[in-house]
């Protein structure tokens, strides 16, 4: 297939081959403000932050976009619920703050108020309901003092039988006392946004460069391997920032991570009776803990989510456990009537979270500076770390506040570097691409899944399909993916590789059986003549 060139999206933010070539020869060349290493969601925004303040920047990634934990994600941006349970008021208010930034301001495109059911099942006390009731009451406090709008996410409320039902349709009827009826913030895709916000940060000047991996960092720079062409070569930076997750340690001493893994199973809609809401269900013997299940919109439901140390060496993709899918089984049969074989489980994915360490250095001399004090939680906080050459770390957190770690990693950039000046973070409502209310969203002539996905560029995802009536039509058959969102990745979005297309710029390789499907139409938007110079 060839790739139409007619089409252009907003001004400096197209990712592609040519534009990577142009920027790689560039970067060897000059010396940039900041250095980012590490594409997914936090560096990826640590690069919009720091461009949108005027910065030059450069980030690399060793693999491509959102390849490592961004795109394992339950694909939620929570309010931060969870977080008041165990006292931790700061970290709940940050995370429904930047929930709200999302919806309202800056991805609104890319994230949406999804129900959740939590059903009053027999394993549900009537005191352990009139807390979770409760709890449901103070993240609606939190939605109020995060100045999120009523329209943006409703109220929670008590759930008849027959409405539990209704959006839930697997459950199982029996002593069922209906539910609790809750909303929180729902992604199109992770990966989708850190694209978006690599896009963005490309308009506002970055250069975005995937497949270049970090030998080494000092404070002033990196030496990187070309992994298209083998060849090694220094970038030179006035700061550097690694956010590189789950492999930062292995870039700067002292920085120790205590990974954990979380793993989700993909079954189709069907199994679940076409299930419409999300659903809390409790863990039996547990307290206060639960899985989530969670429709995706595109004829798949995800199960998760796991928490188990990860212990050993790092790798590129985590691998879940028969004994994590057996658990999330287990758990889900507890509270449905009907039972999710295993053999339905039809992909299964885990991410490993960015624990920070927090025991003593063996040397003494910590480099920990937590803008929030203790890290008694690890999972819930994220740290700015700076080497003693001056390197800046930011781990921990998690995918809601990748703006608010960015914008702190940028802070203590600026802080230790005098020299670079630069204003106040702009990212609170900086619009990323495609971004629109959502009365012009609605208002769009194209197919509705690329509007809730592309935003305000979807009519020009669209629009080549004048020409070219096959790139409406479906990747494979029984998935929603449209060729024309290959099209668009290749030319826009920085995809280099049918892996690139599969697996991060659409979700088709979460399933292993349709990644073999689509394989072959994929290696031939790859090796379509692009008409991009």
């Amino acid at each position: 297939m060839t790739i139409s060139a007619d089409s252009s999206p907003s001004a400096g933010s197209s990712l592609n081959a040519a534009r990577r070539a142009r920027e790689l020869a560039a970067a060897r060349d000059e010396v940039v403000d900041v250095l980012v290493v590490g594409l997914g969601a936090t560096g990826a925004g640590v690069a919009l932050d720091a461009a949108s303040r005027g910065l030059s920047v450069v980030a690399i990634d060793a693999h491509d976009l959102a390849f490592g934990t961004s795109r394992w994600s339950s694909k939620l941006i929570h309010g931060g619920l969870r977080y008041l349970a165990s006292g931790q008021i700061d970290v709940a208010h940050e995370s429904a703050v930047e929930r709200g930034a999302l919806m309202a301001h800056t991805a609104p495109h890319l994230v949406r108020a999804l129900p959740f059911v939590l059903p009053l099942t027999p394993m549900v006390s009537r005191s352990q309901a009139a807390v979770a009731r409760a709890g449901l009451q103070a993240g609606d406090l939190l939605r109020l003092a995060a100045r999120t709008s009523r329209r943006t996410l409703p109220g929670p409320r008590r759930l008849s039988t027959v409405e539990t039902l209704r959006l839930a349709p697997a459950l199982n009827p029996h002593g069922l006392r209906g539910g609790l009826l809750s909303w929180d913030g729902q992604l199109a895709d992770d990966a989708r946004l850190v694209t978006a916000l690599a896009r963005t940060a490309a308009a506002h000047g970055a250069k975005i460069l995937t497949r270049c991996r970090a030998l080494t960092l000092t404070g002033d720079g990196a030496q990187v391997c070309d992994e298209l062409t083998r060849r090694t070569f220094g970038i030179r930076a006035r700061s550097v920032v690694n956010a590189a997750g789950v492999w930062a340690g292995g870039l700067v001493d002292g920085v120790r991570l205590r990974p954990s893994r979380g793993t989700h199973l993909v079954v189709r809609a069907e199994s679940l009776r076409g299930l419409t809401a999300g659903m809390h269900i409790p863990v039996p013997g547990a307290s206060n803990q639960f899985i989530l299940v969670i429709p995706q919109g595109d004829g798949r439901v995800y199960i998760g989510l796991t928490d188990e140390p990860a212990d050993g060496p790092i790798p590129d993709v985590p691998t879940p456990t028969e004994a994590e899918i057996g658990f999330l089984l287990d758990t889900l049969d507890s509270a449905l009537d009907v039972s999710v074989r295993r053999d339905e489980v039809i992909g299964s994915f885990a991410g490993l979270r960015p624990l920070l360490d927090d025991h003593p250095p063996t040397n003494g001399r910590p480099l920990l500076n937590d803008r929030h004090g203790g890290t008694a939680d690890i999972s819930r906080r994220h740290a700015v770390l700076t080497s003693p050459d001056g390197v800046v770390t930011i781990v921990g957190g998690k995918l809601t506040t990748y703006r608010r770690m960015a914008q702190d990693a940028v802070d203590a950039v600026l802080a230790a570097k005098p020299g670079i000046d630069a204003g106040p973070s702009r990212t609170a409502r900086l619009p990323l691409v495609g971004a629109a209310p959502p009365g012009e969203l609605a208002a769009l002539d194209a197919p509705r899944r690329l509007v809730q996905r592309y935003g305000m560029e979807a009519p020009l995802l669209a629009a080549p399909a004048r020409d070219d009536a096959t790139l409406l039509e479906p990747v494979i058959p029984g998935l929603p993916v449209l060729n024309a969102e290959l099209a668009w990745a290749v030319r826009h979005e920085g995809a280099l590789d049918a892996s690139d297309l599969l697996d991060r710029r659409t979700r088709i390789g979460l399933v292993p059986a349709d990644r073999e499907a689509a394989l072959p139409v994929a290696e031939s938007f790859v090796t379509a003549p692009a008409g991009v110079g």
